[in-house]
């Protein structure tokens, strides 16, 4: 399922515009976006939750070259699905 196709869903769904659907879903995206950049986790109960988890350096290796190389450390979003969620996917 695309994004065009969760607004067309959450319109119809809902019985509002496709418009004001998609600024729902902006909306959402953008607030779970935010969240994760300033560090906090998002959890929505039976969905999961979306949390900011920090990768180590490491040392990896190119390989056209079969060099190594250094990754630096960094910050990655993760996602742990709720129950509700695993249970209706299984």
């Amino acid at each position: 399922m695309t994004k065009e196709e969760l607004v067309a869903r959450a319109a119809n769904d809902a019985g509002i515009t496709k418009k004001a659907a998609a600024s729902v879903v902006n909306a959402i995206l953008e607030g779970i976006t935010d969240a994760l950049a300033s560090g906090d986790k998002v959890t929505l109960v039976g969905f999961g939750t979306f949390l900011p988890t920090q990768r180590k350096a490491r040392t990896g290796r190119n390989p056209q070259t079969g060099g190594t190389l250094r990754i630096p450390a960094k910050t990655v979003p993760k996602f742990r699905p709720g129950k509700k969620l695993r249970n209706a996917v299984a």
